[in-house]
């Protein structure tokens, strides 16, 4: 005879609901009466019928995921996986399912959204990136849809629940600690205009640069995709200039390492005859040569609290909006030198 939530509720000494609610992880429960009915469920071998939970509460107890392109584009990028690993780790704490969607166009990936929505198969969504005119959200924002973005939403940011850094500080910092060590010929290798993280970090480039009284050059700016094959481009136009820039900052680490490339290519050494800063910190900083100073924007973190603020919406309609902001720090390497003035 298969052991029922009587069966736990009674070796636990407490009441079936008092059951269902541990089950739920409902946040009312004290600490020592979930152990002692989750001791009881282990002893009795019981195992909570997920399914027939979410048909009674209409829930799916399942969040999608909106990835900003094709999945073979998105994962050459290591930024992906590890926000996956943030998002990942709080929907197992809290028992939900991912349910992933994109697409190679906007369209297309609206389209798929929108199937996701009204196919009922999941109970909210997390965006992993924030374009300028974004489809997406505003279908979401008209369904009243529970969703969160990672990245600053480019219009209505106080209506809706985003985590996103500082990206304005954190390119800020990265240029002020080339100017710190002599620098003042700086680029940027920066991705797609349409995304709000390009916008914000090239905002930070320009406030450091003209903090420091440094005239902007227009040549020193170019745009490529978030791919090692658009930071090899991006290089190699710099390098053609006749004013060669002496220091580069660079918006993704991935995009770091195709500058790397080129540059050991073309038989400019890092850092001796230029230097290189680049933003997220992912494992390729550490294990590329010269290893690249770079900002941490804790990118586990990201995923993390957008996965919580996600849940706590969806199971609470009354949760406020949240703007949560995750902290970034300078991790120093050999990419980086002291200019010679010689």
């Amino acid at each position: 005879m298969a052991v029922t939530i009587k069966d736990v509720a009674k070796l636990a000494a407490v009441a079936p609901s008092t059951v269902s609610r541990v089950i739920a992880d409902n946040s009312r429960i004290s600490e020592a009466t979930k152990q002692k009915v989750k001791k009881a469920m282990k002893e009795l071998g019981y195992h909570p019928n997920l399914n027939a939970r979410s048909l009674a509460s209409q829930s799916t107890q399942t969040m999608g995921l909106v990835m900003p392109s094709s999945g073979d584009v998105v994962f050459q990028n290591p930024f992906f996986p590890t926000v996956l690993q943030g998002i990942n780790e709080c929907a197992h704490e809290k028992k939900y399912a991912l349910h992933m969607t994109t697409g190679k166009s906007d369209d297309e990936i609206l389209a798929a959204v929108v199937n996701m929505v009204q196919g009922k198969r999941v109970d909210g969504v997390i965006l992993l990136n924030s374009r300028v005119d974004d489809k997406v959200i505003e279908y979401l924002m008209e369904r009243e849809f529970p969703f969160v973005v990672i990245g600053k939403p480019a219009e209505h940011a106080d209506e809706i629940t985003h985590v996103d850094n500082d990206n304005v500080r954190v390119m800020r910092d990265a240029t002020e600690h080339l100017i710190q060590l002599g620098h003042h010929q700086i680029a940027f290798i920066g991705g797609s205009r349409d995304l709000m993280v390009t916008i914000d970090r090239l905002s930070g480039y320009q406030q450091a640069l003209k903090n420091a009284g440094i005239p902007l050059k227009d040549e020193y700016i170019i745009h490529e995709e978030f791919l090692r094959e658009g930071g090899q481009e991006a290089v190699s136009e710099l390098m053609a200039l006749e004013d060669r820039p002496t220091a580069l900052v660079v918006v993704d680490d991935f995009m770091a390492l195709g500058v790397l490339g080129t540059l050991d290519e073309l038989g400019i050494k890092v850092p001796e005859e230029i230097s290189i800063i680049s933003c997220n910190n992912v494992l390729l900083a550490e294990l590329a040569k010269p290893s690249l100073t770079s900002m941490d924007i804790n990118i586990f973190d990201l995923g993390y609290q957008a996965s919580k603020s996600l849940i706590e919406l969806i199971e609470n309609c009354g949760e406020p909006t949240k703007r949560i902001i995750i902290s970034h720090q300078l991790v120093e390497r050999m990419s980086c030198s002291e200019l010679d003035e010689k």
